[in-house]
């Protein structure tokens, strides 16, 4: 049962009907992983703590550096050459003091991974590199976990999500597969973005805070059993032209891990 400063303090969340009392318990209940606090795991993190999500993982194992501060908005000046796992979870407690929030300072690998995923219900992937990315397609691929996969590249975003409860949804290696000559054949028949890495090519900001911010919206659906329309369909957000874009995403029948027929739907331009 919700206390008292609880009802005030997500008043405007319990008067929707999607989410009510038994939403916001469900919310209390739900076990997040945030891979990657930087450009996006900061907004996403943000919004999860302050919308009462009972327990959030952090996990990044970098310093915070100057470079950051134009677009990772957890951290301060002050901050820098701290861990951010470790000030992110102070940043996230002072705003909301009753959730349970646990940094890693590290970098996730498999066995951390496969051992840490059986505490959580949900992932979410803010990273910047195409390898964590496979990686952690493939642990929550095994441990029947979603995952909400995010990436920005200069102006332009991605969104999609994989829902592995069900044994027919897609994965990451479907969209992108994992060696990069066949990503490179693949990329150029869906004409898909390749994604790079902020350091290589350069973002905006405020990209970053849209995307994040939708990976939050996406993940408190789930937590709350609402549909994901993120759920195998790669949403492309344009910054400077304010436009979206979906592909639909199937399983691959030469993904390593799905091994089924794959199909994209024509272009949707959302205005």
């Amino acid at each position: 049962m919700l206390s008292r400063a609880q009802f005030q303090r997500y008043s405007r969340q319990i008067m929707l009907p999607q989410v009510g009392e038994a939403g916001q318990q469900r919310l209390a209940q739900a076990r997040v992983m945030i891979v990657g606090l930087g450009g996006l795991g900061s907004p996403a993190a943000l919004y999860l703590a302050a919308a009462g999500v009972g327990e959030l993982h952090l996990v990044d194992g970098d310093q915070i550096e100057l470079s950051n501060l134009q677009r990772q908005i957890l951290y301060k000046s002050n901050h820098r050459q701290k861990d951010k796992a470790r000030v992110a979870a102070q940043q996230l407690t002072a705003a909301n003091p009753d959730i349970r929030i646990l940094p890693h300072a590290r970098m996730a690998d498999a066995p951390w991974l496969q051992q840490q995923l059986s505490s959580v219900d949900l992932v979410l992937d803010c990273t910047d590199n195409f390898a964590t990315r496979q990686l952690l397609n493939r642990c929550c691929r095994s441990a029947a976990i979603p995952l909400i996969v995010a990436s920005v590249q200069g102006f332009s975003g991605q969104l999609i999500s994989f829902d592995f409860r069900q044994n027919t949804s897609p994965c990451y290696a479907c969209l992108f597969p994992p060696t990069p000559e066949a990503e490179s054949q693949k990329l150029a028949s869906a004409a898909l973005p390749v994604t790079e890495t902020c350091d290589s090519s350069g973002v905006i900001g405020p990209a970053l805070g849209i995307i994040g911010s939708m990976q939050a919206l996406e993940a408190l659906k789930c937590c709350l059993g609402l549909p994901l329309s993120s759920q195998s369909k790669l949403q492309i957000f344009e910054a400077e032209t304010l436009q979206w874009r979906q592909l639909r995403v199937s399983t691959d029948s030469q993904c390593p891990l799905c091994g089924e027929a794959r199909s994209y739907s024509n272009v949707t331009n959302f205005t």
